[in-house]
């Protein structure tokens, strides 16, 4: 365990920070907000607080477009707020991490701006223009992600340019080294202010084909996904050069010491690996996305913890995050019930958990009325199910009409904070919020769930089973841990080895040792067991 950095050991909390506390009652979240916020963090048992993007910007995506890089938007506040939310951080043992959104600017940012000046800008080639096709249309057939071309035409230098998503997000050049050392200069800015880390947006996308190549069509398109689903990303995504940036950062942070460098990409496991690098010099954590798309069901489980366990590297530490702003969150997906063994089955898997606010009290995605709707891709692209607001909806502190988020007029309509928010969960022990500040602290109490081989990943019916095991020092036995997860809606039985209840999902069973051959699972019961038979398992 001495061994491990803090982000092996650690939990990572997500704020989407327009929707997590209002201290000035505009409407919107803010940095005071989080500060204030940050003692729920402490009494939840996480170890690091991941913040989207604050940067100023014209909010054409919700600062997913960046005006500069090096400063807070008046919206969420001021440097020196920034400062202190760090400080007050770290003074409660929490590590900051921000988003870093390098693959695009804003189309408002001084580089892009020079840059569609003149053709002779210095500044032209740190984003991608090309001519006209020859009937005068977009260079290729690339497809933005949030609907039509991705190439928007512009009239005073006669040129295209490339956007991965709106036209108010130009993609930045990333194969020309003053971009690099542009960027390289922005993580620096803010490693020297304190942040521990950066969760870099979709590192995947960062290079483009050299050739601008179309992209083949996809043949397993259908009909009412989102326009670029009707291409494959060959040349888009994912290009061989984009492992040189990778490192590059990854340099970087470790200039600063324990730092720790995350990326968003959606690729197939196979695929995503690669991102740890060859020896370890990659991502520390590429995001693995996998329960958030799952099947529900214990066999598509097993296989998944099994093949990710197979695939990685072995200098690879694995990761899971369960939900994020960009998926319906866990309790819409799985239902309330199965919402708590997702928790249980979060928390206690081989690698460095993810949470998203406001899942530890089981918020649910809220219906959000056409007038009111701010998602750009809901509106370019409406009714095909990619509008993000549904689950990114203002925090339910307590009761009150806007759940205690501010005591102005909500950005988003917040959901029924009548039944789901913090104060009303806070002393109730069957709460979900009981059972994550529970799962979190028997986490941190009990070595072999954090460093912790796994192994014995078995589907047997509705119910998943592995084991957590350490090796025992001078001597000892090892130490194992069984968790057994029921996903369906009845009553199963499975086979069990002697020994100690630490923690079930359902705050009614009583604390009593798991004894004899089998073990009696209620309907959307987890259970965590200190085996003590002896039994030694398989390990990975």
């Amino acid at each position: 365990m001495t061994t491990l950095t803090w982000w092996q050991r650690g939990v990572i909390y997500q704020v989407y920070p327009r929707s997590f506390q209002d201290k000035n009652g505009d409407g919107v979240g803010d940095l005071a907000g989080i500060t204030e916020r940050l003692d729920h963090l402490a009494m939840l048992g996480v170890d690091a607080l991941w913040i989207s993007p604050i940067y100023p910007s014209p909010m054409a995506d919700f600062g997913y477009d960046v005006a500069d890089y090096c400063a807070i938007d008046p919206l969420f506040g001021s440097l020196a707020e920034f400062d202190a939310l760090v400080a007050r951080a770290h003074a409660l043992g929490i590590r900051v991490l921000l988003d870093f959104v390098p693959n695009h600017s804003s189309d408002r940012h001084p580089w892009f701006v020079d840059s569609r000046a003149s053709r002779d800008s210095p500044k032209r080639d740190w984003y991608l223009w090309r001519d006209p096709a020859p009937d005068g249309g977009p260079p290729n057939n690339w497809l933005s992600r949030f609907g039509g071309s991705a190439w928007e035409f512009d009239a005073a230098t006669g040129q295209y340019y490339y956007h991965a998503f709106l036209r108010e997000q130009p993609d930045l050049n990333w194969r020309h080294p003053d971009v690099r050392a542009a960027m390289d200069g922005v993580l620096r800015f803010w490693l020297e202010r304190g942040v521990d880390g950066f969760r870099v947006d979709v590192l995947w996308l960062l290079i483009k084909d050299a050739q601008f190549r179309d992209n083949p069509p996809n043949p397993d398109a259908a009909a009412g996904e989102p326009d670029h689903h009707r291409l494959l990303q060959t040349h888009t995504e994912d290009q061989p050069e984009v492992q040189d940036i990778v490192r590059s950062m990854r340099a970087t942070l470790d200039g600063f010491g324990e730092r720790v460098l995350i990326g968003e990409i959606y690729l197939p496991v196979q695929r995503l690996v690669a991102y740890y690098g060859t020896h370890g010099e990659g991502a520390n954590l590429p995001f693995n996305f996998q329960l958030i798309n799952a099947h529900w069901s214990a066999v598509n489980l097993a296989r998944i913890i099994t093949e990710y366990e197979a695939l990685l590297p072995p200098h690879a530490w694995p990761n899971w995050v369960l939900g994020n702003h960009d998926n319906p969150r866990v309790a819409s997906r799985l239902g309330a019930a199965q919402a708590r063994v997702a928790a249980m089955l979060l928390l206690t898997l081989r690698g460095t958990p993810t949470l998203y606010y406001g899942d530890e009290i089981g918020m649910h995605d809220v219906v959000v009325p056409a007038d009111r709707v701010q998602d750009p891709a809901e509106l370019r692209q409406p009714g095909i199910g990619q509008g993000r607001d549904p689950e990114r909806t203002p925090m339910q502190w307590d009761a009150s009409a806007n759940g205690g988020f501010t005591t102005g007029t909500p950005w988003l309509p917040p959901g029924d904070t009548r039944q789901v928010n913090v104060a009303s969960q806070t002393d109730d022990p069957a709460s979900m919020l009981a059972l994550y500040r529970r799962l979190l602290a028997l986490r941190r109490a009990t070595p072999a769930l954090v460093g912790g081989a796994v192994g014995q990943v078995r589907a047997q019916g509705d119910v998943l089973t592995y084991e957590r095991s350490l090796p025992g020092e001078d001597g000892d036995r090892p130490t194992r841990i069984r968790v057994a997860l029921n996903l369906g809606a009845l009553p199963a039985t499975v086979p069990a080895h002697a020994g100690v209840l630490l923690l079930s999902t359902d705050a009614t069973r009583p604390d009593a040792a798991a004894n004899g051959d089998t073990l009696q699972l209620a309907a959307d019961e987890g259970v965590v067991i200190l085996c003590t038979d002896g039994a030694a398992g398989e390990r990975r």
